[in-house]
């Protein structure tokens, strides 16, 4: 089958989401493509849509967790809703040329956007393809509810419900798949190995940076702080795409060994996470995933207002993680879990059980099938 597969580049979990089932498909012999909306609309369009919202979160996170909450009330027929309705459409008229001219047999999108065009498209019969909607967090903002299409896809029970409290239709199938990774989460790799391969001593507690931020601060004061633990623990600290960030850490792992390995950007997460105890992190909805089908427990750092705050609520009540509100809060549950080597085992095997590793191939048998 021919699969189009939409998401929209405002944050990375969107597009990492649509690229797992992207690689599930094409592991089932089906004919599937990718496409960025955002590479669809104006160039206007794209800045209003992705930079603000970027800035937003980054600088201003309490008015983005009160926009986000306002929006989640409001009504669907109110005059500010039909407004963005329409200049959205009006933005994105090349994303319906693009349909029509692919004509693919069933699409499947990993943003709200586009899940917001196609809904119309097909109540106007314009497009008939077979239509599904993964989302993305352990929760769903009323943005993601529309009327006529095929399924939705979502990671636990709880979100089910709740999108069908939000009035998608009778006929609107929703399936709880969890939230698509990558294949190579779908085994965890030796741990022994993955240590190796980073010069890590696999017999000492390893701790896993994966973004600071907000009260906690950045990644290379995070490090500075958990260097201090008792028992010394090895720290791999992942700067990703920020040079200027990973040159201040690889200044500061030169006097400390094995203790301190800075990391860019890698493509195998995977091994990362396997050679890790613990992960310190924000709780975006992929990382959060991925994390869970590693069986790796999380200590969660300033999660943004809105759904991270939302996945935060939904580990804690799991009892997979714990939260820091500000960088003493981070420290003490840091020596806390360290101190307690049976309660950190306790919270991985409670992660691999949450797990789901096979959401991107459960996503793309449901949208394939007859």
């Amino acid at each position: 089958m021919k699969i189009l597969i939409l998401s929209v580049s405002a944050g990375a979990g969107h597009v990492r989401a649509a690229e797992a089932v992207r690689c599930a498909a094409l592991a089932a012999g089906h004919d599937a493509q990718h496409l960025d909306v955002m590479d669809l609309v104006p160039r206007m369009f794209k800045k209003l849509y992705c930079d603000s919202y970027l800035r937003l979160v980054e600088r201003h996170p309490a008015l983005w967790g009160y926009l986000y909450h306002t929006s989640d009330r409001a009504r669907p027929d109110s005059t500010m809703s039909r407004l963005r309705r329409v200049f959205e459409g009006l933005n994105t008229r090349r994303l319906t040329r693009t349909l029509l001219d692919q004509a693919p047999d069933a699409v499947i999108c990993t943003h709200f956007l586009p899940a917001q065009i196609l809904s119309r498209l097909r109540q106007a019969g314009t497009v008939t393809a077979p239509t599904w909607v993964v989302v993305t967090d352990f929760d769903v903002h009323l943005l993601w509810a529309h009327q006529g299409l095929s399924g939705y896809c979502v990671a636990d029970e709880e979100v089910a419900w709740r999108i069908r409290e939000r009035g998608i239709g009778p006929g609107t199938a929703v399936h709880v798949t969890g939230i698509p990774i990558m294949p190579a989460f779908a085994t965890r790799p030796d741990r022994a190995t993955c240590a190796a391969e980073l010069g890590l001593d696999p017999a000492r507690t390893t701790l896993l940076l994966m973004g600071g931020g907000g009260g906690v601060g950045g990644l290379d004061a995070v490090a500075e702080r958990l260097l201090r633990l008792p028992g010394e623990p090895q720290l791999l600290a992942c700067a990703g795409r920020n040079a200027d960030l990973l040159r201040r850490l690889e200044v500061m792992a030169r006097p400390l060994g094995r203790r301190l390995k800075p990391l860019g950007f890698t493509a195998t997460p995977e091994r990362l996470m396997a050679a890790a105890d613990l992960a310190v992190s924000k709780p975006g909805g992929l990382t959060t995933s991925e994390c869970l089908a590693m069986g790796l427990p999380m200590l969660v750092v300033s999660p943004v207002p809105g759904q991270e705050e939302r996945n935060s609520d939904y580990l804690l009540e799991h009892g997979v993680a714990l939260k820091a509100h500000d960088a003493a809060g981070l420290e003490y549950r840091a020596r806390a879990l360290i101190a307690d080597p049976a309660r950190l085992r306790a919270m991985g095997t409670a992660a691999a059980k949450l797990g789901r590793p096979g959401a991107a191939a459960a996503i793309v048998a449901l949208a394939t099938s007859p």
